[in-house]
């Protein structure tokens, strides 16, 4: 793929390719049926997130439009998502609703910057353990919050940590209230019982339906959206730029970047995800790019951060979706949901939102996940374990940057333990003989196998001690080592210059294209650098015999 076609969006790709009437109507049947489902879970998860109700549907408007209009993906749809809950609710707590909207400001320049260098391949080496414990770690917390609204406790304000909440529901646990614990029950009972027999069905709707309709027919004393959130607005604002400053950019910034790594992460999941269920492929760096978009004009607009959806991309494919035009459409059947629908919105009971969140935590806990990796060795174990511990406990920020350096720390240390330096009897390449046979008196011949980087360095820099004695000529052997970093190179030159104070020549054997470049640049650069190159192991050794 050049350069100008992966930054082009799969919009723009289709509709020159061709688009006919009938995949139009399919595109909106599609659109429809994503809606239905995209429009109450907006509206709870805006709620869950600690902002008024209008707020997920806004973001599902805007954010889907834009991630249809500029992303790479054929059916990708955009909006909020479960994964923002926790750092929206504690960024509005810390910094308040503006401070949330230069949030998204930030991750989403930082999520275009990210795809124009390049980024999108880079997402998969997030490691799964850290992935899994981290998105786990967040539907605990998720369900945490609803424990309020499902037993319909009397608490003024949730806390925004783990164990704070809880001491609050604790103490207020005689205030709970049976009629909101009925709705709640009965609307997760309609969930899982929807899912099982009737997996097509509305589910969300229909279980935010019933339970209103008990709350408007019986005048249940129990709180709904209409009483927490008396002044909702069923129209989207004129765009704005957010309020800002250097000194609060600098106190975001890494709430932006948290943001935008899970922005990342979720949409090139979900694409991923996409491509698999329909045999596409989508274009991760024009995504990346998308999702910037998507989140500058929902910051723009007064939404909340949003990402590629896996849960409504599936339904959308499900529902026969094949182009862009099934996101946009989605989006403008939100928009009319919104602005005919906001009254009716009001009679929602709370905890039948609840029931809704607590079927979102379950289905991205990922515990078949968990409990597979958790099975696996001892390092995945802890690396999965302290990151969703952290993600709890701790700060979701922290937890991604320890879960992601300690991985990368494991790696490196049994990358290094699988490298091998050993001058003893092995036959590297099908034409030579066993490197110790035949070695002229004088020549000492060492092999490496696997790349040289800078976490072998002291076993590196021990070679030629271990011969003994200083030898005439030393062969190192590199057919096996794909990869030299610099510090690697730089303590092979170290190793060289020792070799050059005691008039020792120095013989690289079969190296691989990248060690060699980067040698030959050391050797271009230093007068002391006594070392040729041999094609293979017996020209290394006719070479050597020469030199002798």
């Amino acid at each position: 793929m050049n350069n100008l076609s992966q930054y082009t969006p799969k919009l723009l790709t289709i509709l020159k390719t061709g688009y006919t009437l009938s995949d139009l109507r399919r595109d909106a049947l599609a659109g429809l049926t994503v809606a239905v489902v995209a429009f109450p879970l907006a509206m709870a998860l805006a709620i869950a997130s600690g902002a008024s109700p209008e707020k997920g549907p806004i973001t599902a408007v805007i954010a889907g439009l834009l991630t249809s209009v500029f992303g790479g993906s054929r059916i990708q749809i955009g909006g909020p998502t479960g994964a923002f809950v926790v750092v929206v609710f504690k960024v509005i707590s810390q910094y308040g609703y503006e401070g949330l909207l230069l949030s998204t400001l930030l991750a989403g320049i930082i999520l275009a910057i990210a795809g124009y260098l390049n980024f999108g391949q880079l997402i998969k080496f997030i490691p799964q353990p850290v992935v899994v414990g981290f998105t786990t770690g967040i539907a605990l917390i998720i369900a945490s919050t609803q424990v309020k609204d499902f037993l319909g406790l009397h608490v003024d304000k949730v806390p925004a940590h783990f164990i704070a909440q809880w001491q609050a529901y604790v103490n207020a646990f005689s205030t709970l209230t049976p009629e909101a614990l009925c709705l709640g029950v009965a609307a997760l009972g309609t969930i899982i019982f929807l899912r099982k027999y009737t997996p097509c069905a509305p589910i969300y709707l229909i279980a935010l339906t019933i339970p209103s309709l008990l709350v408007w027919l019986f005048s249940m004393p129990v709180e709904t959206i209409g009483s927490r959130f008396p002044t909702i607005s069923p129209t989207i604002p004129l765009p704005s730029l957010p309020e800002w400053s250097l000194s609060q950019i600098r106190i975001l910034l890494p709430t932006a970047f948290t943001i935008a790594f899970l922005a990342g992460a979720e949409a090139l999941l979900s694409a991923v995800v996409a491509d698999g269920m329909t045999g596409f492929s989508h274009r991760s760096n024009q995504e990346l790019v998308g999702q910037g978009l998507a989140n500058i004009g929902s910051a723009c607009f007064g939404g909340l951060p949003a990402t590629g959806a896996i849960a409504r991309t599936a339904t959308n494919i499900e529902a026969g979706g094949k182009s862009p035009m099934a996101g946009i459409f989605h989006s403008l059947f939100v928009l009319i949901f919104m602005l005919l629908g906001t009254d009716l919105i009001k009679c929602v009971p709370m905890a039948a939102l609840a029931a809704v969140l607590y079927a979102v935590a379950w289905g991205m806990s990922e515990i078949h996940h968990f409990a597979f990796i958790f099975s696996l060795s001892r390092l995945d174990r802890f690396v999965l374990v302290l990151t969703f511990f952290l993600t709890v406990f701790v700060d979701l920020t922290v937890a991604i940057g320890v879960g992601v350096t300690l991985s990368s720390l494991l790696f490196m240390n049994q990358m290094s333990e699988s490298v091998e330096i050993s001058n003893t009897s092995k036959t590297l390449e099908a034409d030579s003989e066993d490197q110790r046979l035949n070695l002229p008196p004088g020549v000492e011949v060492f092999w490496i196998s696997g790349p040289i980087f800078f976490g072998m360095v002291g076993e590196l820099s021990q070679i030629l001690k271990r011969i003994g004695y200083t030898p005439k000529v030393l062969i190192i052997r590199l057919r096996l080592v794909p990869y030299l970093d610099t510090t690697g190179a730089a303590v092979l030159h170290d190793v060289i210059q020792q070799c050059y104070e005691q008039k020792t020549h120095v013989i690289f054997s079969s190296a691989q294209k990248q060690p060699a470049k980067i040698l030959l640049r050391y050797q271009k650069r230093s007068t002391k650098f006594p070392a040729q190159f041999a094609p293979n192991y017996k020209a290394a050794l006719t070479l050597a015999e020469t030199l002798l």
